[in-house]
Order: structure tokens, then C-alpha cells, then sequence
């Protein structure tokens, strides 16, 4: 037996080394145990010529300067499949949109009580002092204060800030708000808002951010890997922190291992074609019904595992009773999702079948939650699991994370990066919890902001509580782009004029900053200094993020800014903590430091890290590269219960059920979205999905040239299908419009096989570019998604985005084609 269980690790070693952690270039890098000890000084002074390793959301890279500019960038580990966005450092940094000066509106300056809002998007700008940038900034913030209470001062900001624990953008933001007065905020994400919500009342947690059971376990163990709606080989390109680069390597020995991959998407994406998968393309929004006729099919067969559903979950009765018809007389079966969904009933049969007799993972992304009733689907994922009854056996169950930051790479021993955090209203440093700031009770969740906005007073639902948006009448935003990250930007458009003030922190003229009152020039993450961490789950790195060039022209850091507004509001000392950047870096890494050495774990001090300028890497144990998540449950679910109520996966959710909302039955359920395929009378031809781009980070790297590598005749790519492109007269190349009731945007058309009929692909993230700026309704002409999506709730209990559920029209576009100017800096700048 001891032989069999050696035997059994010497093999996920072997899978784990794969993956396992990469060498930097001999010539650059080192390993934690070979660092040298010494230097207790450390300098933040420039390299001139020469490379300098640092990190970003897409992972370590190099870059080369000379004479003190920056003139290539590329991947810093060996033997890393290609990234493509690590290779345009130089365009980031010397961009024509940089916004280089403190700028304010014209009709916002000339009077901030009757600042035209009406005029955002198309006014012109002025130039002013920092100092006087900073004293407006805080005479209107407390004017706000003063007339509308803290809950008018909106510091919710959301969005992928840059890499660095030290300059998280949005945390510096609210730490400021609430040492000086309090704000109203946000809840929740656009990424993940539905699941986030009904994950806690299915499985205990929140899910989507999890660690995943380990890729070497995965590998080794699992027979059938079905990848549904997602695309991780574009999103496993960045992660939260900065990427280990690890998913890519893993996927691509996913394929390598000749499994059984299936791929469950309307489109044949760009994973699907790299493990040759078998591709299976429902009907947009119809997941929850395909997976409801797989389960009727095991029910009815009685191929499904009974001993795990009587004995780790609660309430499949009542679920067996709507599988099987018994109060709407409508069964769930194969033929009745063969109806909705448009795959074949024997595909459905087949795949029950496949699902129970092989030791299957179910992998899902994050875009089928992004839909009308989108926590359903997730549930319901759970639940056909559950039914398989593989939850907790290696290599099998469900995954909600692969496709996100490297989900499934083993954690390592690291020690932690703190960073930044929220502080108190004492002046003292605390651990980071952020319902000690004042304002922390004004937030409602982030997708509704538009109409809350729009509907100051108004109570909603959301997850067993009734909250009401606050009467917002100054917003504050950094390190985000809501003009391309929220839907129905006609509708965000009109709600952006509500409030009086607008103040935007960026590096680049964005739509967002186009739309603003009040803009401050900000450094990029290579003109400052950072410390960060690679791997959101495993930990794999310590990176130093040194300075590598000087401030373009009067570029400032959030910090330096918030510093000084600290000055304006008499918090700077409990605000800054008397430390300067470097001090807040070096108080990071002591912290993990001390970890470190309770871990009797070998890193070198501060002075030699920096010096050296070279990643720590760490190992992952053994008992990690093993880890298969809800072992522990399975293992014996009365020691070890979920976070639940019943301390099961909860089929049916009593407290769900208390709280009678209509749009959110308390079982996993079919309930026909707003607009999709299938309805009657349907306002729009094509079903429109909108997924993550492979070239950009939402709408980062927008303005590089690597935008040559996909634009078609300058404009965002759309996909379509090559028989409803033929029967639209349409071709590749083509700039086609694409249209319905919430807006109009102009695209390139991209004629293809890999997209099921009815339907059409364009990328979230091109940013929003007007023909008309400042016009409800202006054509865009740069293809931004976000223009066409419905901005409403999920549902009443987690109030997430339905970007996903979207019908469009699409024709070739016949009029005079208008340039693109998103790029250009406004009048004035």
C-alpha cells in the first residue's frame, strides 16, 4: 500500500513538473536560495540602458531601456507559451492619450454650481495648477458634504486598476474617503455578480474566487473535462495581481493528455479549437435547460449517484418534482431542452450517460452567470455535479475558477504581500476591514450604479435585504472605465449627468475621463515604485515593481494626490502614516519577511530584494499539488459541514425560498430571459455575446499597437456566422452596423464556421467612441459592446449585470465611414 501511494505522488510530481516553476533566464534571474545577503541600503535611482524585470496583470516581464527609454518589453521566465500583451510596455507609456496636465472642464470651471453637465464628453478643457487641481477638488467635496451628507460623495470606483500592492488606486481612493468624511460605495463585481450571491446559499462560499482542486490532480485523475462557456486560453493571459503564467502551460497538458475535452459554448472559441475539443453550441442563455434535460435523462435512467445526494445535499425533492413535471406538467426532458436549447435530445442522453460513467470535471467561466436570472445557471452546474456525485473525488466535481488568474496552480508556502488598506478613524494602522470607515453603510450593488444614479430614493431588493440608493451628487473614480465597463452606455450616459462634480483619476484620455469635470494625470505602474505577488492562488512570487522611467510630464501617483487632499482635510498624518512610498513598500515585504521566518522559510531582507531586483519563487508541497476541493467534505461531511445552513450543497434554499422572489425560485430553474432566441416577437435578429477579448484587458491596451493585430478596417471585430453573413451580403472586412432599441455601433465583420447561426461574437472593451460626443444615442463608431446590453438586475437577489442577454441587428454599413478619434485627446488637452 506505502509503494502504491509513493507511486501515486512520484506521478502528480511529475504532472505538477510540468508546470512547476519555470527559470527565470540564468543571466537575469536567481533563486530565492542563492540570493546574496548583504547591502542594507537600497536606491531608487533609474537604469539608463540595460533590463529591468518588474510585473503587470499579464505576468513578469523585461523591459529593455535605453538612454532612459523604454524601447522593448517582453516575457522575463523561459519557456512560457506566447503572451501577446506582454510586449507593448513602450505604448502604454508613451501614448498620445496621455493626459499630461491637472485638467478641468470649461463649464464645470467657469461655475461648479451650474457645471452643464449636459456638455460632458463634448466641452472644452483648461489647463490648471496641481495646487489649484487639489484646492477644487476639495472645496467641492466638502460643499457636497455639506448640502447632500456622505452618502452624496460616491467612491464606490471599480475597475482593473494596475498591479502593485502600494498603489492600488481604489483602496487609496477609499481610505481617504473615509478618514475624511465617509462615502457611499459599492457592492459585488461585474465579473462574477450572480454567482457571488448564490454561491454562499448552495455551497457555503463565495466559489467564484476559489482555489481550484490542483491542475496534477486534474491530469491524473479526471476522464472528461467539459469547458462550458468559458475561454481560458484568452483569459488566463492576466490575473488579478500580475499572472504565474501557469494556465496556459497547464492547458496546454490538458491537451496533451488526450482526455476527453468538450466544449459547451455558441461559439467555437479559440480554447476549444487548441484542445480539439468536441464543440456542443447551444442556444445563448440556455444553459440551465440543457443542463436540466442531462439531469431529467440520469433521473429517469437512474444513473445518477443517490448515495451523494442523500447524504451531502438538501432538498432534491422538491428539485426531483420540477425535473419531472409534477406541479407545471412539464417534464425537463431531453426533448423538451432539445426545444429550447436547439441541440439534438440523443447529443443530451449521450452526454448524461458520459457525465456518470467517467470520472468528469465540469469547468464553467463566468459568462453564463452575466445573464437575465444568471443565478441560476451556477446553481444548477452544482447541482448536475452533485447528481454525477463526483463533488470532492479527485479529478472530478465542478470548477468555477480555472479560466481566472490560473485557478487549479497549486498554492505555494509564499508568505503574504500586504498592501495598502482601508484604515480607521483612529489614525492607527489596522488589518484592513473596511466597515470601519465611515461611509461604509451607503453602498448598494456595483452593476446597478447607473440607476441609482438615476433614481436617488429608490429601494430595491437585494439578497433578503431592501436597500436605497443614496442621492449621489460628487463621484469620485480611479483605476476603472465605467463608460466601457457598464451596459446601456445611452443609459449611463444620461444618469452620468446627475451629479454635479466628476473627478477621474487616469493615466489616458478614456471615455470615462473624456466624461469627467475634473481629471488628474496619473503615473503609469512603470514610473513608480511597487511590490506585488504572481498567482491570485498560488503565491508562486514575490516581484519588485521598480520605477523604470521618470514621470511623463506632470504625471502624479494616487498616493502623492490623496496625500495632499489628506493635507486639505487635516487627515494627512493619519492618512499617510508619516511614510513615504519606499517606507510603505519595505513595511510589505517585513511583514511577509517576519512570516517568513515563523515558516522557517529563507528570504533575504528588504535592502538585498530590492537591490537585486529579481522575483522570489516558492514551492508548492506535495500536500497542495494533492489538493482536490471538498475532499474534506466528502470525506466526512458532519466534521467537516459547508458554510450553509444545513451544511450541505443546498439543492433547494429554504432561506432563498423566505425571501419569495419571483425571478429567483429556491431550486435551480429554466425561467425564460428578457431577450433571447426562442421568444416570440423578438425585438432584434441575432443574439449578441460580448466575452473577454484575447488582445486587451477589458478596455486596457485599447490605444496600443497591438490593436493592429485584430481591429478589422480600424474598428472592433464582430463574428458571424458564414450563412447569415451570406444571406446579409456581407464579407469579411466589411464595416457593418450593428444595431437595436439601446444604441447603434459600427464593426468589422469576421466571417466564420466557429459561431453557431443566429448568433454574433463582439468583444467587451473597445472603448466608446461617438460621432456625436456628449449625445444620447450617437452612433459609436468603434464597436463598444456595452452600447447594445441591457443594464438590468439578474434578479432580486444579487442584482449582477445580463450582458450576456442581448439581441441585436447587424447590416452592412452603407454610409460615409467616420474616422476614430477614441484615441484623441480632447479640445483643449
Amino acid at each position: 500500500m506505502k509503494n502504491q501511494i509513493n507511486e501515486k505522488r512520484r506521478t502528480l510530481l511529475r504532472y505538477a513538473a510540468i508546470c512547476a516553476a519555470i527559470p527565470f533566464a540564468d543571466s537575469l534571474l536567481n533563486r530565492t536560495t542563492l540570493m546574496a545577503a548583504g547591502a542594507k541600503k537600497f536606491s531608487t535611482s533609474l537604469v539608463m540602458n540595460g533590463d529591468v524585470i518588474t510585473a503587470a496583470h499579464w505576468g513578469i516581464i523585461k523591459v529593455t531601456l535605453k538612454n532612459g527609454k523604454i524601447i522593448k518589453s517582453q516575457n522575463a521566465l523561459s519557456g512560457n507559451m506566447p503572451n501577446s500583451l506582454q510586449n507593448f510596455t513602450a505604448d502604454l507609456v508613451y501614448a498620445k492619450d496621455r493626459i499630461k496636465y491637472p485638467m478641468v472642464r470649461k463649464s464645470y470651471l467657469k461655475n461648479p454650481d451650474n457645471p452643464k453637465p449636459e456638455l460632458r464628453g463634448a466641452d472644452e478643457w483648461v489647463r490648471v495648477s496641481y495646487q489649484d487641481a487639489i484646492k477644487l477638488i476639495s472645496k467641492e467635496l466638502k460643499k457636497t458634504r455639506k448640502e447632500k451628507g456622505a452618502q452624496g460623495v460616491f467612491a464606490g470606483s471599480y475597475g482593473w486598476k494596475s498591479s502593485g500592492n502600494m498603489h492600488n488606486s481604489r483602496t487609496l481612493l477609499q481610505r481617504f474617503m473615509g478618514m475624511s468624511g465617509g462615502f457611499s460605495g459599492t457592492s459585488g463585481d461585474y465579473s462574477a455578480g450572480a454567482s457571488q450571491i448564490i454561491m454562499p446559499h448552495v455551497v457555503g462560499t463565495i466559489e467564484v474566487y476559489e482555489q481550484q482542486t490542483s491542475w496534477p490532480v486534474v491530469l491524473e485523475n479526471s476522464d472528461v473535462v467539459v469547458i462550458w462557456g468559458a475561454n481560458p486560453l484568452l483569459t488566463l493571459k492576466i490575473a488579478w495581481t500580475s499572472s504565474d503564467q501557469k494556465g496556459l502551460e497547464y492547458l496546454k497538458a490538458l491537451k496533451e493528455s488526450k482526455k476527453q475535452i468538450i466544449s459547451i459554448d455558441p461559439v467555437c472559441n479559440e480554447t476549444a479549437k487548441f484542445l480539439n475539443a468536441k464543440w456542443i453550441a447551444p442556444i445563448p442563455n440556455t444553459d440551465v435547460a440543457l443542463m436540466l434535460g442531462i439531469a431529467h435523462t440520469m433521473l429517469i435512467t437512474g444513473e445518477y449517484n443517490k448515495d451523494f445526494i442523500e447524504n451531502y445535499t438538501e432538498g432534491f425533492e422538491p428539485f426531483k418534482d420540477y425535473l419531472l413535471g409534477k406541479k407545471d406538467k412539464t417534464p425537463k426532458d431531453a426533448k423538451w431542452a432539445q426545444k429550447i436549447t436547439g441541440i439534438n435530445e440523443s447529443i443530451i442522453k449521450d452526454l448524461a450517460k458520459l457525465f456518470y460513467k467517467n470520472r468528469t470535471l465540469l469547468i464553467s467561466g463566468y459568462g453564463m452567470q452575466r445573464a437575465h436570472h444568471g443565478e441560476q445557471p451556477h446553481w444548477m452546474l452544482v447541482t448536475l455535479a452533485s447528481m454525477i456525485g463526483q463533488i470532492g473525488l479527485p479529478g472530478g466535481g465542478f470548477g468555477l475558477s480555472y479560466h481566472y488568474a490560473n485557478g487549479g496552480s497549486p498554492t505555494t508556502n509564499a508568505p503574504i504581500i500586504g498592501g495598502m488598506n482601508l484604515g480607521n478613524t483612529s489614525g492607527k494602522a489596522d488589518s484592513g476591514a473596511s466597515w470601519l470607515l465611515k461611509g461604509a453603510k451607503y453602498d448598494f450593488p456595483v452593476a446597478r450604479i447607473a440607476e441609482a444614479l438615476l433614481n436617488p430614493g429608490k429601494t430595491i431588493d437585494f439578497n433578503g435585504q431592501k436597500i436605497t440608493y443614496p442621492d449621489i451628487d460628487f463621484i469620485y473614480w480611479v483605476g476603472g472605465n465605467p463608460f466601457v465597463h457598464h451596459q446601456n452606455t445611452n443609459q449611463l450616459l444620461k444618469a452620468w449627468r446627475k451629479p454635479r462634480t466628476i473627478v477621474i483619476h487616469d493615466i489616458y484620455w478614456t471615455p470615462t475621463a473624456k466624461h469627467a469635470d475634473i481629471v488628474m494625470p496619473i503615473t503609469t505602474s512603470y514610473e513608480r515604485n511597487d511590490i506585488t505577488m504572481t498567482g491570485d492562488y498560488s503565491n508562486l512570487n514575490i516581484v519588485p515593481m521598480k520605477a523604470l522611467i521618470k514621470r511623463e510630464f506632470e504625471a502624479r501617483d494616487d498616493y502623492d494626490i490623496f496625500c495632499d487632499l489628506a493635507r486639505e482635510f487635516g487627515v494627512y498624518e493619519q492618512y499617510s502614516e508619516n511614510k513615504n512610498t519606499m517606507e510603505w513598500i519595505k513595511s510589505f515585504y517585513q511583514n511577509a519577511l517576519s512570516q517568513a521566518k515563523l515558516q522557517k522559510i529563507s528570504m533575504p531582507d528588504f535592502e538585498t530584494f530590492w537591490k537585486n531586483n529579481q522575483p522570489l519563487t516558492f514551492e508548492a508541497s506535495v500536500e497542495n499539488q494533492e489538493w482536490a476541493r471538498y475532499a474534506d467534505f466528502r470525506e466526512d461531511p458532519i466534521l467537516e459541514p459547508l458554510g450553509t445552513p444545513s451544511g450541505k450543497i443546498e439543492i433547494y434554499s429554504q432561506e432563498i425560498e423566505k425571501m419569495n422572489y419571483q425571478d429567483c425560485p429556491p431550486h435551480p430553474s429554466w425561467i425564460e430571459p428578457i431577450e433571447w432566441l426562442g421568444m416570440k416577437n423578438k425585438p432584434a435578429e441575432f443574439a449578441m455575446v460580448s466575452p473577454h477579448p484575447g488582445d486587451r484587458l477589458h478596455s486596457q491596451l485599447s490605444n496600443t499597437s497591438l490593436r493592429k493585430k485584430y481591429a478589422i478596417k480600424d474598428r472592433e471585430p464582430i463574428w458571424i456566422n458564414q450563412e447569415d453573413a451570406k444571406a446579409k451580403g456581407i464579407k469579411t472586412g466589411d464595416i457593418v452596423r450593428v444595431f437595436n432599441q439601446r444604441g447603434q455601433v459600427l464593426a468589422g465583420a469576421f466571417v466564420t464556421q466557429d459561431i453557431a447561426k443566429g448568433v454574433v461574437r463582439l468583444s467587451e472593451g473597445a472603448w466608446y467612441d461617438p460621432v456625436e460626443p456628449g449625445k444620447i444615442g450617437s452612433l459609436c463608431k468603434n464597436g463598444c459592446a456595452n452600447v447594445l446590453t441591457i443594464d438590468l438586475p439578474t434578479s432580486k437577489l444579487a442584482d449582477g449585470n445580463i450582458a450576456h442577454t442581448t439581441l441585436v441587428n447587424i447590416e452592412k454599413y452603407k454610409g460615409k465611414v467616420p474616422a476614430i478619434t477614441a484615441f484623441t485627446p480632447p479640445k483643449g488637452a
